[in-house]
């Protein structure tokens, strides 16, 4: 199965828990469910999110997690591991693991400090006042006005108005 046709049966398989959209994301696929990433795509694997209290269920049917490679070569896992095989072939099979992750992505936002919402229930910080330093201020000039004389004076022709018939 190509890649676009995995993301497509990923989210089909995902339905039936809410609205699934996917994003790039370091070279795979993000997947969300009502804008809450809950799923991975790299490689040909659908990698759903665990917490610790979804991790040894996954552990028990045989799933792999998301095991990457840094830069300095170590390797890096992440609270991602693979959906069972037969999960991967009916929505059916897909909705006990799907709401295992959903549970813990939920699980994983709440813990996460906001930072919008922290500084929405902070006062508004008043920037101190600006000094005006003793600066001598202008007087606006007023605009000048330009006349015939002036244009003549300064060497350019001067446009004669005609009366319109």
């Amino acid at each position: 199965m190509n890649d676009s046709g995995l993301v497509g049966h990923c989210l089909e398989l995902l339905s039936p828990l809410g609205r699934t959209s996917s994003r790039r994301m370091f070279g795979g696929r993000a997947l969300y469910i009502d804008d809450l990433c809950m799923a991975l795509i790299f490689g040909d694997a659908l990698y759903l999110k665990v917490n610790d209290d979804s991790r040894a269920t996954f552990e028990r049917a045989g799933c792999r997690p998301f095991i990457y490679e840094t830069r300095d070569g170590d390797h890096q896992s992440l609270n991602y591991y693979t959906a069972p095989d037969e999960a991967m072939e009916s929505p059916a099979e897909m909705i006990p693991w799907a709401r295992r992750a959903l549970a813990a992505a939920v699980a994983a936002r709440a813990k996460a400090p906001r930072k919008k919402a922290a500084a929405a229930k902070e006062p508004a910080k008043k920037s101190p006042a600006k000094k005006v330093g003793a600066r001598k201020v202008a007087e606006p000039k007023a605009p000048a006005r330009k006349t015939v004389a002036s244009k003549a004076a300064a060497g350019r022709p001067v446009a004669k108005k005609t009366a319109r018939p």
